[in-house]
């Protein structure tokens, strides 16, 4: 374990970490842009504006979100670059909901939860980097978020054409999630991912969705267990 918080916090070497997020960075950008097209091409295949605005989403949550967790680990020395620029892209997807200019192939005016993801993303990743003084737990949470919700929301948009809680959705999840925490963290991975599993079915808009309810509650299940020695 580290000395202090600051050892962890402090990168080997902030300019190269700066350098290797930069790529990611417009990595991250091109799924972006990758979806605009993808909600094209659904959209002239006659899928309807929500469903496709929907799948979207869970696009982005895997293929920027959760591939970038299963890197960071293998780039990064410390959460502080990777955890700036997912505060820098909260504050670009904020943007649009405040200009009234949305990125209408995946962002919606009933909610912000993009937003919420980025900013979940980036301070699980600083509060569970620091906490354990490494990246492999911090990872837990990220893939949770990224590929289980992105799961489960998949499951309930080919269901049933809209975004609704569906407890086949969380099966979906679990079924996601549980081989992760395994991975990562055996039998306290595997609690977690049940406990993350079972509170996607809830939440309280606007700041409690479901990306905080599955990143709190993973967050809580490996701290607890930290404390106690069971990590």
């Amino acid at each position: 374990m580290p000395s202090s918080p600051l050892d962890v916090l402090v990168p080997r070497d902030p300019l190269a970490e700066v350098l290797i997020a930069i790529p990611l960075f417009f990595y991250v950008l091109g799924v972006l842009v990758l979806t605009k097209y993808v909600y094209e091409f659904l959209r002239a295949r006659g899928l309807s504006d929500n469903v496709v605005v929907y799948y979207n989403r869970k696009i982005i949550h895997m293929l920027a979100g959760g591939a970038v967790a299963l890197a960071v680990p293998h780039l990064f020395t410390s959460p502080l670059v990777p955890t700036l620029f997912a505060l820098g892209l909260a504050v670009m997807t904020y943007v649009p909901h405040r200009t009234g200019r949305l990125l209408y192939w995946f962002q919606v005016r009933d909610n912000m939860y993009e937003v919420n993801f980025c900013i979940a993303w980036g301070l699980a990743l600083l509060v569970l980097w620091t906490m354990f003084g490494g990246p492999l737990y911090a990872v837990i949470p990220l893939a949770f978020m990224s590929f289980g919700d992105a799961a489960t929301g998949i499951v309930r948009n080919t269901l049933y054409r809209r975004r609704t809680k569906s407890w086949i959705g969380n099966l979906g999840m679990l079924a996601v999630t549980l081989p992760i925490g395994i991975y990562y963290a055996g039998l306290v991975g595997a609690a977690a991912a049940l406990v993350a599993s079972l509170v996607e079915h809830y939440e309280i808009p606007p700041a409690l969705d479901d990306n905080v309810m599955i990143t709190l509650s993973t967050l809580l299940v490996l701290a607890v267990s930290g404390a106690l020695g069971l990590l």
